[in-house]
């Protein structure tokens, strides 16, 4: 598991308004805590396009094993354990994490 990773994964239970459910993350902690950790630091999908300030929309490519057009929510990043981790589909290149970068900065800064 590395970071720009994307892979299904299972979020349930949760509480409040915590994204539920079977649905892709995106790895974003750093694959030195990735190796010796057992959680990752991770941002959910959806394809409920909201367009949020500082979300990254990630039109569906063979190199991100998306089926629709899908929005990373930054807002909801959260550490999970790998266990909840099913199965790897894809990447974010590197342009893609920068960008996704900076929408935590803003989201921490403001």
């Amino acid at each position: 598991m590395k970071q720009c990773e994307i892979w299904y994964a299972d979020l349930n239970p949760v509480r409040g308004s915590e994204q539920q459910g079977f649905r892709p993350v995106v790895i974003i902690s750093g694959n030195m805590l990735n190796q010796y950790l057992k959680t990752v630091i991770a941002c959910p999908l959806t394809t409920k396009i909201k367009g949020y300030k500082g979300n990254i929309i990630l039109k569906p490519t063979v190199k991100n094993g998306l089926l629709k057009d899908s929005e990373i929510l930054i807002f909801h990043i959260r550490s999970i354990s790998k266990e909840r981790l099913i199965r790897k589909i894809g990447n974010i290149s590197k342009v893609q994490l920068d960008e996704l970068k900076q929408g935590l900065d803003d989201i921490l800064r403001y």
